[in-house]
Formats: structure tokens, C-alpha cells, sequence
């Protein structure tokens, strides 16, 4: 049986009706092993998610502790719906054949609708969205979640700071730092990524931007969930506010961090202090926008999707601003902008 006739197949015992010569269409990716396919013709459609056998249960970023014993996809999906969180409702999942039926959302991503929709409108029903997401995970944590099991942590953040050296600023540059330069890295590196590891941690997305969160009817649905672990609540709001996609203006950053943190008090009855929440999520762009800008570079070069390497000028440029608030880094800006020299 070709393809085609095993994905229609899937959808037919699904709906347990024939669907005839339905037309396949393959999806656009990104930079996951996973394939998608749309089975049918809008409004009568379906999107099957198709997984290599060998990552069915293994995540794509960097984790730690042993192998799940369920689909992460899945496993965490039954979490946010019961948070109440808008998620893709799954038809029927063939873990031996390693594909998964599903409603289809449409292609119009948080990032298409920006095109049509109000700004101000889209965004503040994101955060929104997150910020209740996090008070209610925060009351009602659950052991038997993926994400409740793994963590950023200080040996993850400081990893992914590495895998920064070794494509954004190594490969990027096609020069190595001189051997006092990268014993300082070590030091500086490990020096973030303790303090963002002393941070509570709870339910975090890890990629809550505007290609993994999809728009339909008015309503957000939340994609790409699968990788989600323990991290501080300005996690997420880096992901979608300094998203390497779609780049915002500083002070409309801060109206959406003063959102977030109205709705997340509203919620949760605990008071935030804004200066030093807005300081760490400056901390936290440094970082994360550095991983990120590696991580293109990683996927163009090992992967072979050079789809990526548009976004790293915007990467770069969330970290300079961020780098330009955080006085105390000016020894990291010191060594990586002779390498990187848009990080001066």
C-alpha cells in the first residue's frame, strides 16, 4: 500500500467511512523529524502526523532521564486539556505505524494571522492564554505529565549555551576562541545558567511562538507542546515575545509583559514585582536567543534545512538589546562580539 492510500487508510478507520480518492497534500515543515499531510479538502479534512519509528517517544531537544513509556504528544496533551487549554483534538493515534489522525486547524498560524488581525488583539489573547495556563498548571501540578519530570536546569541551560559556541559563534564564524577566552565562556556560561536554574519552575511550553500556536475561528490552539518540561514563567513569554519570526518593538514587549502580569495575578492571587520579572526575562533572552541562533545554524549544517538561517539576524538583535540592559554581561559581550560582531 503506497502513502497516499495508507494515510486515507487512517482517516477511514477513524470515521469508520470511506473516503473515497480523497486528495493527500504534504504540509509544510519545520525543523522536526515529523511529517505532516492533509488528507481531504478544507472543511472536510484531516492532518495526519507521521513519526519515524526511532522518535516516536524521544524528544528532539536536549533532555535528560529515561526514555517515556508514552507519546510525549500525547501524554502532555491530556494535561492541557485538562488546564482547559484549546488543543488539537486527535481522531486516533497507530502508534505501530507511527501516525496520528487529527482535526486540521487550517495553515493559519499566530503568524499568518498577524497579516489580517489586529496586533494588539492577537497578542494580548496570547498571553492571556499563558498566563492562565501557568497559574492553573501552578495550582495543579501532575506527576504523571511529562513535562512535571524534566526541567531546565543548570546542566541544560549551560548545554544549550554551548550549542551557541559551538554554531552561532564556532561554526558562524569559522574561527575558535583562544583558550583564556573559552575558560571564561565555561565560567560565564555556568554562571548564567545557575542563576536562571535558582528560578521556581513549573509547566513551560519551551516554544510558545507564533508558529506553534495556530488561529481558528477566533481562537487559539496550542501546537507543538510535545517537549514541554519545568521552567520559570518568563520562559514562554521570551518564546513569544522575542520570537526570531516575528520581531516587536521594545516598548510593546513591555505592554504585553504588563498584561501578562495582570492576568497571571488575576489568576493565581499572587503578587509579581515588575522590575526584577521584567530583568530576568532580559536574562533569559540572552540566553535562550543565543541557543536559538546555534540551533539554526545546526540545523542548516547538520540537518540540511537552511529554512532557518533568515531568522538569525533577528536572534542576534533580541540578545544585543537585552545584552545592552544587563551591565553585569559586558565580559560575555566582550568575547562573543569579536566573533559575532552584531552582538557589539
Amino acid at each position: 500500500m503506497d502513502l497516499d492510500s495508507q494515510l486515507r487508510n487512517q482517516v477511514e478507520r477513524a470515521l469508520n467511512r470511506s473516503l473515497g480518492s480523497a486528495p493527500v497534500t504534504k504540509l509544510k515543515g519545520e525543523a522536526s523529524s515529523r511529517s505532516y499531510y492533509r488528507v481531504g479538502t478544507p472543511p472536510e479534512s484531516w492532518v495526519l502526523m507521521v513519526m519515524p519509528p526511532d522518535s516516536l517517544k524521544k524528544s528532539e531537544e536536549a533532555s535528560k532521564g529515561p526514555a517515556p513509556t508514552e507519546l510525549p504528544f500525547i501524554n502532555v496533551h491530556r494535561y492541557l486539556s485538562k488546564l482547559g487549554v484549546r488543543v488539537p483534538k486527535i481522531l486516533r493515534f497507530d502508534e505501530p505505524a507511527g501516525m496520528m489522525v487529527c482535526e486540521d486547524l487550517t495553515d493559519q498560524t499566530f503568524e499568518a494571522a498577524l497579516a489580517t488581525t489586529d496586533r494588539t488583539k492577537l497578542y494580548t489573547q496570547a498571553v492571556q492564554l499563558l498566563a492562565g495556563l501557568r497559574a492553573r498548571a501552578e495550582k495543579t501540578p501532575d506527576p504523571e505529565c511529562l513535562a512535571f519530570t524534566r526541567a531546565f536546569d543548570e546542566e541544560l541551560y549551560d548545554w544549550e549555551l554551548h550549542h551557541f559556541r559551538e554554531w552561532g559563534l564556532e561554526a558562524w564564524s569559522n574561527q575558535k576562541p583562544t583558550d583564556a577566552e573559552r575558560s571564561d565562556l565555561d565560567s560565564i556560561f555556568r554562571r548564567i545558567a545557575k542563576e536562571l536554574a535558582a528560578a521556581p519552575r513549573n509547566f513551560t511550553h519551551r516554544d510558545y511562538q507564533s508558529r506553534n500556536i495556530m488561529v481558528t475561528g477566533g481562537e487559539l490552539v496550542v501546537i507543538d507542546f510535545q517537549d514541554a518540561l519545568q521552567g520559570p514563567r518568563q520562559y514562554d513569554l521570551v518564546a513569544l515575545l522575542r520570537d526570531s519570526y516575528v520581531e516587536l518593538p521594545r516598548d510593546f514587549v513591555d505592554a504585553m509583559l504588563d498584561e501578562y502580569i495582570i492576568e497571571f495575578e488575576k489568576q493565581s492571587h499572587e503578587k509579581i514585582d515588575v522590575k526584577p520579572f521584567k530583568a530576568f526575562f532580559d536574562l533569559l533572552t540572552v540566553q535562550r536567543k543565543l541557543k536559538d541562533a546555534g540551533r539554526f545554524e545546526f540545523i542548516n549544517r547538520v540537518k540540511g534545512n537552511p529554512g532557518f538561517l533568515v531568522s538569525i539576524p533577528a536572534s542576534l538583535r533580541y540578545v544585543k538589546t537585552a545584552l545592552d540592559g544587563q551591565p553585569k554581561l559586558n565580559d560575555l559581550r566582550r568575547i562573543v562580539a569579536k566573533y559575532v560582531p552584531e552582538l557589539a
